[in-house]
């Protein structure tokens, strides 16, 4: 135990981060839960409207900034990073052991609330209900949001110098794999933008403490102004949470597609390009905020301008995909699940951004289905694509793959089934955030309920298998995938410091042989 909590190895942090992040969704999947069986009904009948105000705060806290933020960049940057790069470690071994630490403090204060009686502001901690009127345990939430933000700028801080200073030899930045493209867009946007919400943390426990009048109206505050300074931040905190993601697709498909990337340059630049517009469109969520007309259609036209890039890395999947031979493994389906569902989110995005269109769909549940549209059928379907693709390199096991399959068929129609169903509500009106609603909802309602119990379903079953494949999983050799990044090109699991020989880079990292692979069911032969 004690070599774990003082080890300064890039892999065994990352694991650390697995398990505590691991606990966080498990703890905010039981709350959806919750949540959903109360909106099976049309009445208040499970819990108080004060207890589901609590739940669903708890939930969007512990989902967005214990899970979603460093889901990707904590567990498969840190294990993955030096070892595409060829390099020993992480530039700053200590500093990414104290990220974990310091993330595991973020994650006790918040619990702490959660424990002493919850709070409920909602996720946003919007003011001046936050500061003034609220009387739940908001400084204990957002002193752990705080401390969340920090651990994520170190994380951010040492991704950006390790890229710069330890690629291997020959490694030059057009020779980069994607994903750490993706990763070093993601920790520009860390470095840069979390300093902003953790500024705003501290202001609303300091308001709440002093009552010296930043963000509350009645003693000379705006809180407009708390709002322009939240959305600059998560605004490109999507980003944070969708760039990684967009990252492991774009190691997926040329590998299950034996294919070169598609236009590998413009999918470098896109990642870059996300970064710098994410930064200019946090106005979009302030359309009915009472902004000026003016700045409300320049927000509008960026919110369009900021799909280009994306739209770009869609089209250069497609094409990675259209002239390779596809191998459907369940890493392959993940990312195919990726692509649809990200393409049907990035389009409702495009509604909300228009003006006359968001004034009537702000606030219902069309925004809910959107976010989880990105955001859990995105960011998590890469997620566990990578978990899937990755697996035999962290455990040097293979899980099965008929299972795997299933569990990636599962995920995909219990998420459509789930949010669909929530957009048709949000075009007629229904507001989130309400335990009670009116009757003729209730059908569409209930079939969101009844999909969220196939998406549990879909979550619970790799947690079974990649578990079972510790013990019985048969050994998956260095690189089962036939895949070409460098850190195939070492033992699975990888030895401490990663190369027993320090790799040369003499080749682009997707120089795939166009031949066709065995298939799927070959894994479990």
């Amino acid at each position: 135990m004690r070599s774990w909590l003082t080890t300064t190895d890039h892999k065994r942090i990352a694991l650390l981060y697995l398990g505590t992040m691991t606990l966080f969704f498990v703890l905010g999947g039981l709350i959806a839960t919750v949540i959903r069986l109360e909106l099976a009904t049309a009445a208040s009948d499970l819990v108080t409207a004060e207890t589901y105000n609590r739940l669903f705060t708890l939930h969007g806290v512990i989902m967005v900034w214990f899970f979603l933020i460093p889901s990707i960049p904590a567990f498969l940057g840190n294990y993955l990073l030096p070892l595409m790069l060829g390099a020993p470690d992480l530039a700053f071994p200590r500093l990414n052991l104290a990220s974990w630490y310091v993330f595991v403090a973020g994650g006790v204060l918040t619990l702490s609330a959660m424990i002493a009686g919850g709070i409920d502001t909602g996720w946003t901690f919007y003011t001046p209900y936050s500061t003034t009127f609220s009387d739940s345990h908001v400084v204990l939430a957002v002193l752990g949001v705080f401390l969340a933000g920090v651990s994520s700028v170190f994380t951010g801080l040492n991704f950006i110098v390790s890229t710069h200073r330890l690629r291997a030899p020959g490694q030059t930045w057009m020779r980069l794999p994607l994903f750490v493209w993706s990763l070093y867009a993601t920790s520009l946007i860390l470095v840069l933008a979390t300093p902003v919400l953790a500024m705003l943390l501290l202001l609303i426990a300091v308001e709440r403490g002093l009552q010296i009048g930043i963000f509350d109206p009645g003693v000379g505050g705006s809180p407009l102004l708390f709002q322009h300074f939240f959305w600059f931040y998560s605004h490109p905190a999507v980003y944070i949470m969708i760039l990684p993601g967009m990252g492991v697709v774009s190691e997926l498909i040329p590998c299950f597609s034996r294919s070169r990337p598609f236009g590998y340059g413009f999918i470098a630049a896109s990642s870059l390009a996300i970064a710098v517009f994410g930064f200019l469109v946090w106005g979009h969520h302030m359309f009915v905020a009472g902004q000026s007309y003016f700045a409300s259609v320049v927000f509008s036209f960026l919110s369009f301008a900021v799909a280009v890039p994306s739209g770009v890395k869609v089209f250069s999947w497609l094409g990675t995909m259209r002239r390779g031979a596809i191998w459907l493994t369940t890493p392959m389906i993940y990312a195919l699940g990726f692509v649809g569902l990200f393409t049907i989110g990035g389009g409702t995005g495009l509604a909300l951004a228009m003006l006359a269109v968001d004034v009537h769909l702000h606030d219902t549940y069309f925004v809910v289905a959107h976010f989880h549209t990105i955001m859990v059928g995105g960011m998590l379907m890469a997620y566990l694509g990578g978990l899937h693709f990755w697996w035999p390199k962290i455990s040097g096991r293979m899980y099965s793959e008929r299972w795997g399959r299933i569990a990636a068929y599962l995920l995909f129609v219990g998420f459509l089934l789930t949010f669909l169903p929530q957009f048709v509500l949000g075009t007629q009106g229904l507001p989130r955030r309400t335990a009670s609603y009116p009757e003729e909802y209730q059908f569409l309602q209930s079939l969101s309920s009844a999909g969220a119990t196939i998406l549990a379903l879909g979550y619970v079953l790799p947690g079974v298998y990649l578990l079972l494949s510790l013990v019985r999983g048969r050994p998956a050799g260095d690189n089962p995938w036939g895949a070409t990044g460098l850190e195939w090109h070492t033992t699975s699991p990888p030895p401490p410091h990663n190369f027993a020989v320090p790799p040369l880079v003499l080749v682009d990292p997707y120089d795939y042989p166009r031949a066709p692979q065995p298939t799927a069911e070959a894994l479990d032969a």
